[in-house]
Parts: C-alpha cells; sequence; structure tokens
C-alpha cells in the first residue's frame, strides 16, 4: 500500500474517515491539541447516524505524535465517560517525554528522528516541564498509572526508532492490564520509514497489516 495507506484503506474498506486538525505546538502547547482530538470525538458520536457511523465501531488512528494523542485521547475517553473507542491503532506512537533524558544525543542524529528533535517536540508541547519528574495528566501516555478498560489496540514501532522501548514497554503494560493487543516490531526500521519510503517491500508489509487489522476491526474479515 502507498503512503496515503490510511485514505487507501477508508476507501478499499468503505469507512468513514475524520481527519481531525487539532491545533500544534508550540503555538498550541498542551492541552489544546488532545481537547481538540476529544472534542472531534465527541462530535462524531453525536452526528454518527447522520454520517453513516456505526457507534460500536469508533476506531482511533494516528502515527507519531498523532499516536500519542490517539493513545491519550483512549484515556480521556475513558475517564471522562466519554464515547466508546472500540480499537485504537498506534502506529511508531509518541508516547513517554523521558526518552531522551540522559541518552547520548549524538548517537541517532543520522535517523530521520532522533533525539534532539525529539526533545524538541517535547519541549514544545510541555514546555520545561517537558522530561521532569512529573507531568499533566493526559500529556505522556507512558506515565498513565492505569491502563485498564482501554480499547483493542494495533500497536507498532520500527526496531531502529528511538521510540522502540516505549513503545515495548507500553504494549506489555496494556496487555498486562488485559487489553487485546497486537504488536509488530519492523526490524532494521527507523521512525517514519513507511512515509519516506512507501514502496519498500518492508513499508507495504506494515501497511498492509495495519489495514487487514481495520477490515477485522469493523468486521470485514475475521
Amino acid at each position: 500500500m502507498r503512503a496515503d495507506s490510511l485514505s487507501q484503506s477508508v476507501v478499499e474498506l468503505d469507512l468513514v474517515g475524520i481527519s481531525v486538525e487539532y491545533r500544534l505546538a508550540p503555538e498550541h502547547p498542551f492541552p489544546a491539541g488532545l481537547e481538540d482530538c476529544y472534542s472531534a470525538l465527541v462530535w462524531i458520536s453525536k452526528h454518527a447516524a447522520e454520517l453513516g457511523i456505526d457507534l460500536s465501531r469508533i476506531i482511533t488512528q494516528g502515527a507519531s505524535a498523532g499516536g500519542g494523542l490517539a493513545a491519550a485521547t483512549a484515556l480521556l475517553a475513558r475517564d471522562r465517560g466519554g464515547p466508546a473507542i472500540s480499537n485504537q491503532i498506534l502506529q511508531c506512537p509518541m508516547l513517554d517525554d523521558r526518552t531522551s533524558i540522559g541518552q547520548e544525543l549524538a548517537e541517532t542524529e543520522d535517523l530521520p528522528w532522533g533525539h534532539v528533535s525529539n526533545a524538541t517536540g517535547w519541549s514544545a508541547l510541555l514546555g520545561g516541564s517537558a522530561g521532569g519528574p512529573s507531568a499533566p495528566d493526559y500529556a505522556v501516555p507512558a506515565r498513565a498509572v492505569n491502563l485498564t478498560g482501554l480499547p483493542t489496540t494495533y500497536i507498532d514501532v520500527g526496531q531502529a526508532d528511538i521510540y522502540r522501548g516505549e513503545v515495548i514497554a507500553f504494549a506489555d503494560r496494556l496487555a498486562s492490564s488485559g487489553v487485546l493487543v497486537e504488536f509488530h516490531l519492523w526490524p532494521g526500521a527507523w521512525h517514519g520509514f513507511d512515509y519516506v519510503a512507501p514502496y519498500a517491500a518492508l513499508s507495504q508489509l506494515s501497511n498492509d497489516t495495519r489495514h487487514a487489522f481495520l477490515a477485522r476491526a469493523v468486521g470485514l474479515t475475521s
């Protein structure tokens, strides 16, 4: 599948796809983007009938920072008693502001997304609290104490992605909390590999695997 694999999946599976244009940091730091995502979820739920959406099959998806927002939205919806999310697809998600702390920054700066870029991103979102002893509730999904009651989760990451450790740990915690998890570690892959090199065999495999999960999640395949 091509780099626009989500759009392609929406078309091929005859789904309703909604992209949230959430506000971006640093102009709009936390919690602006997350509240935008949650507001969109509430709006979708209220307008489900006219949009032709099955309320029992609302699926959220995000990649990188968007994956972190998708994970945080699921936590927020659970705790606010908001609209039910049946499945979430977290693609190489940005989950933990502590990833860059104590790292040798030069080690990964030849990658498309290294520790300096990561630290800059988290600082834009959280300011001076990024990487510190505490973070605002829902700002950092990896810091959430309770992961029970979250939706069935597809989560993946590349082997050479700086997020590998935090993603593996989050997937393990989800599974240990009773959440159904499908996890994939893509061998030798770096952050955003399937966007940068969409026609590579591994990129096509990763996109096809997510497509298959989405098809199962909406009941089109078993």
